[in-house]
């Protein structure tokens, strides 16, 4: 059995909050920590910790490095985005366990006015490249799809979106399954006060390739810290499968990272 970086799309943190501004004051830094459509440089770094993975008894690993960058095209403005996982994976037949590079995925999305600063609204392309160091940490496919991203922080207190895809392989090893996958990512975050927070963004995945799904569901906290013109967001969310079918899936999980955003 081999789990794809697909099917688990994507420690604890100390949350520091001794240099946390009061919230009246940060409210908008706050509120925007966690858009994936905000129109700034950001560079996250997060973590899957995967307990318990269907079909082994073995856990795993993904950690994630995200790089998004806002450009513009003519008149119109989108944000391009690039992931990617080192991932350690329990592999056959032994039970071991492989550690390297997932494969590479990229999207642009086109920033759409809303009539609304608070409310952001983006759609375009995404590809997916095959630069898995084993095969056993990646799909050896290219695949290519779409992208629709919601973010509504017109409320200082909660803020919710969403982040939906999908995308089919159209090359790569033939001896591979063709990757058809569509996700869904929630997002809800409800501010404490103080730049802390409590976080809920589980992704659900759905492989029609092979009718395997995942739905978790998660409750975290985090916290924002705004220094001169970076703002650090911490964050931890345990997440517990609700559903789930075929192996490969996370039936628990625990996701950490830092996000950081870089101010014009």
């Amino acid at each position: 059995m081999r789990l794809s970086s697909y099917s688990l799309l994507p420690s604890l943190f100390c949350l520091a909050s001794a240099s946390a501004f009061a919230v009246e004051d940060h409210a908008p830094d706050a509120a925007q920590a966690n858009n994936p459509l905000a129109n700034m440089t950001a560079f996250n770094m997060q973590n899957y910790y995967i307990g318990d993975v269907s079909g082994t008894d073995k856990d795993a690993n993904q950690f994630w490095f995200r790089y998004a960058q806002p450009f513009a095209l003519g008149d119109s403005n989108w944000l391009l985005r690039g992931s990617l996982p080192v991932n350690t994976y329990p592999t056959p037949p032994n039970g071991g366990h492989k550690t390297g590079l997932g494969d590479l995925n990229l999207f642009a999305s086109w920033l759409i006015d809303t009539g609304n600063p608070a409310v952001s609204f983006g759609f375009g392309p995404q590809i997916t490249a095959p630069t898995a160091t084993d095969e056993a940490l990646g799909t050896e496919k290219w695949s290519a799809g779409l992208v629709n991203v919601l973010f509504d922080a017109s409320s200082k207190k909660f803020q919710y979106g969403y982040l939906a895809s999908w995308q089919h392989s159209f090359a790569g090893e033939d001896d591979r399954s063709d990757v058809n996958l569509g996700t869904f990512q929630p997002f809800l975050f409800y501010q404490l006060g103080g730049g802390t927070y409590l976080r809920a963004a589980p992704i659900w995945v759905y492989n029609f390739q092979n009718d395997s799904y995942s739905v978790p569901m998660g409750l975290g906290i985090g916290q924002v810290i705004k220094q001169q013109k970076t703002v650090y967001n911490f964050f931890i969310e345990p997440q517990g499968s609700v559903a789930d079918h075929g192996p490969g899936q996370p039936r628990w999980q625990i996701f950490a990272g830092l996000n950081l955003q870089f101010l014009n």
